[in-house]
């Protein structure tokens, strides 16, 4: 009977305890204390969290470092090849532009006939003025033949091989081009320097000159045709005690960049040397 009674009165306890922990749940007296043990919950999944990532970041680290680089050089393999196209292409572009150029001009001139050359070389000496191109005896080149851009003279063939001619540019020293000013309705000589610059001389005293005024070949001399454009004035110098006056001419062409010419083939240079007359001392 004690037994029994001992056995009910614990049954009844446990009973109103959970009832009472029911009550207390259901009237909200356990929230702060929910709340408090998720916060911590939650502080310790993040903690774990960071931590095996941490771990994870460290352990493939080395494999992802050597993925950056092996795409990263290739990215840096694709722009190298990009660049080269781009200068490819802008280097066609240029050429593409030059040749129509030229053509335009054979087509203004068709008294004359021409043959395209490109520049293969240039003279290393700093004191003559040279051009080598990639036409010769083999395609009619002869020497004395004129060569010129669309934009004006570049020079004469001074020697020829079979497949390659060497170009006397009108900046040479050793150049002197008869030449009419065509504003001042003048004769006078385009020479050449050792520094490339242009000047006229045997201007006589009593022609105004003027900056500005065209430079064209005259054609006297025979060693070129007339009328092809050289450059312009840039100043004159004129002094009364001098039988001439001199300029410096500015020329038309760009000799740092010529990259294609024309020859003109069908212009046979006259060497009137024999005809002058020697002078006795």
């Amino acid at each position: 009977m004690n037994e029994f009674f001992g056995r009910s009165l614990q049954t009844t306890i446990i009973f109103l305890v959970v009832g009472g922990i029911m009550a207390l749940a259901l009237g909200g007296y356990f929230s702060s204390v929910s709340y408090r043990l998720s916060d911590a919950l939650v502080g310790i999944q993040a903690w774990f969290s960071s931590r095996y990532m941490a771990i994870q970041d460290f352990l493939t680290a080395p494999r992802d470092v050597i993925s950056l680089r092996q795409r990263n050089a290739q990215l840096e393999a694709e722009v190298a090849r990009l660049q080269t196209q781009v200068i490819e292409l802008q280097e066609q572009v240029t050429e593409r532009e030059i040749l129509a150029a030229l053509v335009d001009f054979s087509r203004a001139n068709p008294e004359s006939t021409y043959k395209a050359a490109a520049v293969i070389g240039r003279d290393p000496s700093p004191f003559l003025h040279y051009i080598i191109i990639n036409r010769g005896s083999n395609d009619g080149i002869r020497r004395g033949m004129p060569v010129v851009t669309d934009r004006g003279l570049v020079g004469r063939v001074d020697a020829v091989i079979a497949d390659a001619a060497r170009v006397q540019l009108i900046t040479d020293p050793a150049s002197a081009i008869n030449v009419h000013l065509q504003n001042a309705d003048t004769d006078a000589m385009l020479l050449g320097s050792l520094t490339g610059d242009l000047s006229l001389d045997m201007i006589s005293q009593d022609v105004v000159v003027e900056p500005g005024d065209v430079v064209l070949t005259s054609g006297l001399g025979g060693d070129f045709p007339a009328d092809l454009l050289v450059g312009q004035v840039v100043n004159v110098r004129k002094r009364d005690y001098e039988l001439f006056q001199q300029a410096t001419v500015q020329p038309v062409v760009d000799f740092a960049r010529l990259e294609i010419v024309l020859v003109i083939t069908n212009f046979k240079p006259v060497d009137i040397t024999p005809l002058i007359p020697e002078t006795t001392p």
